[in-house]
Formats: C-alpha cells, structure tokens, sequence
C-alpha cells in the first residue's frame, strides 16, 4: 500500500481541478456477477446496513485518465517533500482507504475453511492462502484510494458472508488505519494495524480462531508501482511474509518474488509450511493474481530437479471438477487459464474471484468493491457520522462529478488543518473513539486494539469531519 499515501496529502491547494464528467449510459452489468443475498426461512434477509441485495455496477464509469500526466504534475514539486506532492483527484478511485482495507475480507471463504479443518496443517494452508488473497484485489488497481481523514470509519456488515467489520483513522501523521472483524458466529476476530506510507510494510496483522484457540500473525508484503513516470502503471508484490500460528509453533514462510530483469518472477509466490521443529511438512507455490497449490516437499524437489534437467512440463488447464472439489464457493470462481507451472498431485488452495463485465470502466473494481461505497436509503440513519460512505468528495466522484468532488476534497482537507490547529491551540490531544494503543498479546509489539462498543450505535460523541 506504500504509493497509494505517498501522492497526497491535507497540504492541498485546489490547483487541479477535472472538467465534469457527464455520464452517456450506465454501465450494463451481469446481474449474476451480485454477491448472493442472505437468506432466512426462504426470504431475503434484511442486513444490519438496510442492504437485501448489493449493486453490481457503480453509478458511472471511471474518468478517463489518458489526457493527465503524472511526470508534468511531478516536475511542479522537485524539491517538496513526497507527503506534500498532491496528485489530481483523477488518480483516485472512489474508495477510502478505509474501504480498500475491507477487500480483505472478500475471500472470507477461507477463513470459515480454516475454521472448519481438524487438522493444524490444512489450517495453516488455508490462512496462508488467506494472507494471499488479501493483496490479490490490487491486481491492475492503479488508482489511488483517499487518504481517510483522521477520526473517519468504516463499518461493513454482511451477513450473507457471515462478518461484520469496522475500522477507523487513528493518526494523520503518520497514517495509522486499524481495523477489526468478528464472525458472526462467534468463529473467528482479524484484526490489525496499516501504516500505509512506509516504504517497508508495517502494522501486525492477526487472525484469532475461537474453536481452536489459536491465533496466527503476519505483516504484509510491500508494494510498489511500476511506470510511474511513463508507460503503463502496474503494481508488484514483493518480500517476505511470515505467518506464526501461535499454539502449535508451526510457520508458514511466503516469498513474493520481485518481478527480475525479464519478468520471469512476475506475481510469483512460492514458500513452504514448517513445524516448530523446523521440519517442511509442504511447499506452496503460485502466483498472487491467479491462484495458490500447495504439494508435499518431496514431490517438490523432485518435480524442480527434473525442470531443471529439462523435463516435460505441465501447464495446468481450467477445471471445473478440480475447483469444486476444492472450493465450495466453485461457483464465484472465475473459468480462465491459469500460467501457473502445474505440478502434479497438488491441492488447489486459492483461485482469483473473477471482475465484474466491464470491471475496466469501474476502475478494476472486483464485485466486493463494486459494493463497498454503497448507500441504501435510510443507511445515514444508522452509519456513523464518520462513515465513509457519507464523504462529499468521495460520493461525487462516484457519481461522476469530478470537479465537485475535487472541491469538496479541498474542503474537507482544509477544514481537517484548521481543527488541528485549534487544537493545538487549546493544546488539546485527539482521542480516537473505537481503538486505543496497546501491545499485540502474541507478539509483544505495539499494535492498535479494538475498545469494543461501536455496534452498539451510540454515536454521540464522534467528531465532526466532513
């Protein structure tokens, strides 16, 4: 996540301002694409948000970013520095970063799979694959999302996934976002802590299964966007990932790979799952784009000697036979041609969920993002005052009115410095609402924690933001 802070900040002068974008026709979307309904005693189940089915296109398609130049905007801030460069509200893609956190959450499926396995080692499998699919939205997602302003939330229920999960901005400078989820039936908490413009990924990430009593952490791996000067923008993932399960001591070690010289790397992640005694119980190989196998370490070995001598290799082929006898959620995933080197008697992990149509024209949304900003009648009710959904600049940009949007996320920004200022004034001290400062019980380091008490709805004392 490091360059999606990196180009913005409250420092905003207005400068760049979009002609408004009128909107030809809505874009025309598969409604089977819709993330399916929850369903109680065969009617459709009215959400704790209002929300009984999600939209499945967003009201109008991205600003096309062809006519703006990053290099012309760059070349005016040689010498300020990277947190005062502000970038034209054209780079953004209508989400809060709030909300781009939330995208971990779209392959929850394997969450309830780690719940679900007796065994240590296919629980482990199945959170290292989580840990996978929690940067795979990214994929082609070039836009920057908005800097949450500080004291801003985020809440997102869905019942139909069997979750609820809220975040907040709990410092400006620098950029701290914790968030914290639950299981709806009491199965599982994730939480943690992003600090989104380090150039080394910070902030712990911590997935608590309730039935096992056990608790795996992890960092992410770091980020980076390619051509930011000239050509065609895409992002890398790279570095190592270490996830501990805290119980048993077993490890899983996951190496994204940087993309090398000819691109023979590119998106590749391979790693293996280890025992407290160190000892390989598998390998895991794939790419974070596509998809995630996982073999035992023999079969691995011998496979990569007999490449190496030039042996036959094998291409794997869509199947669907192979995906539903991995995947219960078969019907989510998307029927394309994997490139990722097959090695026979693997166990399929992970697969990609396929974009929505024209997902290009909706900023490479996935179906989850498509509904992330939406706001039903009578949400404002219920929502957080801080809630994301009730940004101006954010709403308008999804709506196609760039130039308010533009406005409107001056606005909010400087009204963000002057409270600052009146606070250091008064030499008053901003308390967040939701999450204080404390020490991750499993790894000793410093870590924001969830205070409790936000779904009881008593919103009374948030902070006037927008």
């Amino acid at each position: 996540y490091g360059f999606y802070t990196g180009f913005d900040s409250d420092n905003s002068s207005g400068d760049f301002s979009e002609a408004n974008h009128k909107v030809a026709e809505m874009l025309d979307l598969d409604p089977h694409q819709s993330n399916r309904p929850g369903k109680h005693n065969g009617e459709t189940e009215i959400q704790e948000n209002g929300i009984k089915r999600h939209r499945t296109s967003l009201p109008a398609p991205m600003f096309s970013r062809s006519d703006f130049s990053v290099w012309s905007i760059l070349k005016k801030c040689i010498g300020l520095e990277l947190s005062k460069i502000t970038m034209p509200i054209v780079f953004n893609e209508p989400l809060s970063f709030l909300q781009r956190i939330t995208e971990y959450m779209e392959h929850i499926y394997l969450i309830n799979k780690a719940c679900s396995h007796a065994d240590p080692l296919e629980r482990m499998q199945a959170v290292a694959a989580f840990a996978v699919s929690a940067v795979a939205s990214q994929w082609e997602r070039t836009g920057k999302p908005f800097n949450p302003l500080l004291g801003e939330t985020y809440e997102l229920t869905r019942e139909d996934l069997g979750f609820r999960f809220i975040s907040e901005q709990v410092s400006h400078h620098p950029p701290i976002s914790a968030f914290y989820s639950e299981g709806l039936n009491k199965d599982f908490i994730f939480h943690g802590s992003i600090y989104p413009i380090e150039a080394e990924p910070r902030g712990t990430i911590t997935l608590e299964l309730l039935k096992h009593n056990e608790a795996y952490t992890w960092t992410n791996p770091t980020c980076c966007v390619h051509n930011v000067i000239i050509g065609k923008l895409w992002l890398e993932q790279y570095g190592t990932v270490e996830i501990v399960n805290h119980s048993t001591g077993d490890k899983c070690v996951l190496n994204f790979k940087p993309c090398g010289l000819f691109g023979k790397e590119l998106h590749r992640v391979e790693g293996y799952i280890q025992d407290k005694n160190r000892k390989k119980l598998c390998v895991i190989y794939g790419k974070w784009t596509e998809c995630l196998w996982c073999t035992d370490p023999t079969t691995y070995e011998t496979y990569k000697k007999n490449e190496k001598r030039g042996g036959e290799q094998k291409k794997l082929k869509p199947s669907e036979d192979v995906i539903k006898s991995e995947n219960d959620e078969a019907d989510d995933m998307p029927e394309v041609q994997d490139t990722v080197q097959f090695i026979p008697g693997s166990k399929l992990l992970w697969r990609i969920n396929c974009r929505p149509p024209n997902s290009s024209q909706m900023y490479n949304f996935t179906s989850f993002a498509v509904s992330l900003n939406e706001l039903e009648k009578g949400m404002e009710a219920i929502l957080a005052p801080t809630d994301c959904r009730l940004r101006p600049d954010i709403r308008n940009m999804e709506n196609g009115n760039m130039d308010v949007a533009s406005k409107e996320k001056e606005r909010l920004e400087e009204k963000q410095r002057a409270a600052r200022k009146e606070r250091a004034k008064d030499e008053v001290e901003w308390h967040t609402r939701w999450f204080h400062q404390g020490t991750n019980p499993y790894t000793g380091t410093s870590d924001w924690l969830y205070s409790g008490g936000y779904f009881d709805r008593n919103f009374s004392d948030c902070p006037d933001i927008y």
